[in-house]
């Protein structure tokens, strides 16, 4: 065969080898039952946001603060008004923010902890998406503080920070969404690195202290249980760190094997249903939608970005999303969401917990995944 003949089938080859891998990609993440696409869902859950008022952690009465919650679906709706290209739907929560600001003023939180300084994400996504230089003044100025210990610091802050960690560190997995998201934005709004390289090395600090050798997450150190939202929280908080994370970071090698071993053992704990456990490695506890839509998004940012093989963990996701799917109402709300949990070293503690419906923990990462789905 001569040299010519040799080179066009090796090119025909490759165009083959890619054009199947778009094909597969399709097949997973394109080719949606009507009413279950992530254009479809995500307009509807993002226009549910809007008519919302803030909530008071699924209890009746106002709200006295503008909680975590509404923050990561708020940070959520937005990636999805980028992705789509929705201009109405920017600028209702462009507004949404503007009368948060003024008349509502006493509901922004401060940045005194972290899930108080991850609103700092909101006003930096609106700069990156209307250039207005105002929201990045108050985006950076809590992405700063996270790091600027406070007046007469606590002991164990003083020691974090004399560590070069955050002085709000606290070690409960959690904060690895909390912390990833304000510092990456702080850093794509920049484009200073020392943002987003904090972030990782305290995303290594928590890896070796919570990871468990089979690549699940304990709550905290002294809370030996995979709660199903807690491990969401720091699955998509690594793929949160890692789409944006450079590739000459020094810590950014450990983060992806710590992300790869955690992806690799969910597969193991998916429910026939497509979903995941309240209590991830207990088979009796209820089908959880938050942790679930959590590690959609995981999932599904590791195919994209090639982190995750897509023939293994493409089906995992589709039958994930559409399992979330049925659990939303023509509202827009999801239902089977873990109410807001503290920490507690007692396995009926995680099991008891009230499944509301609508709650923005899981109507955060629904947005999220609708966003990554599209890209």
């Amino acid at each position: 065969m001569r040299k010519k003949d040799i080179f066009k089938l090796l090119t025909f080859g490759i165009f083959l080898f890619l054009a199947m891998s778009v094909i597969a990609q399709d097949n997973y993440f394109r080719k949606w039952p009507k009413g279950s696409s992530p254009e479809e869902i995500g307009l509807l859950v993002a226009g549910r946001f809007i008519q919302s008022p803030h909530p008071n952690w699924g209890n009746s009465g106002p709200a006295n603060e503008i909680t975590y919650p509404e923050t990561c679906a708020w940070y959520g709706a937005l990636l999805f008004a980028k992705q789509t290209k929705n201009d109405m739907l920017l600028k209702a929560l462009q507004g949404r923010y503007e009368v948060a600001m003024s008349t509502e003023k006493m509901l922004i939180p401060k940045a005194d902890h972290v899930d108080h300084t991850v609103f700092g994400s909101i006003p930096l996504e609106l700069y990156m998406q209307t250039d207005s230089a105002r929201y990045l003044q108050q985006g950076i100025a809590y992405a700063d503080q996270q790091w600027v210990l406070p007046e007469n610091p606590k002991a164990n802050q003083l020691e974090w920070h004399n560590k070069g960690y955050s002085w709000q560190t606290r070690l409960w997995i959690d904060d690895m969404f909390m912390i990833s998201a304000i510092q990456a934005q702080a850093y794509r709004a920049t484009g200073d690195t020392s943002y987003i390289n904090r972030a990782a090395r305290e995303m290594t600090l928590y890896l070796a202290r919570l990871q468990r050798e089979n690549g699940l997450f304990f709550h905290a150190d002294d809370v030996p249980f995979f709660w199903g939202r807690g491990n969401g929280w720091y699955a998509a908080g690594m793929a949160e760190l890692l789409r944006s994370l450079p590739a000459d970071n020094a810590n950014r090698e450990e983060i992806l094997t710590g992300y790869q071993k955690m992806m690799t053992t969910l597969l193991d704990y998916q429910d026939a249903s497509g979903m995941w456990k309240q209590l991830l490695d207990d088979p009796n506890s209820w089908n959880e939608s938050s942790g679930t839509a959590m590690f959609c998004y995981a999932m599904t940012l590791g195919v994209k970005n090639g982190w995750l093989e897509e023939k293994k963990f493409g089906p995992v996701v589709r039958r994930a999303w559409l399992a979330l799917v049925d659990k939303i109402d023509e509202r827009g709300d999801i239902s089977a969401v873990c109410e807001g949990t503290n920490k507690k070293n007692d396995r009926q503690y995680y099991m008891d917990r009230r499944q509301l419906t609508g709650d923005l923990h899981g109507q955060a990462p629904l947005l999220w995944t609708a966003f990554a789905l599209m890209q």
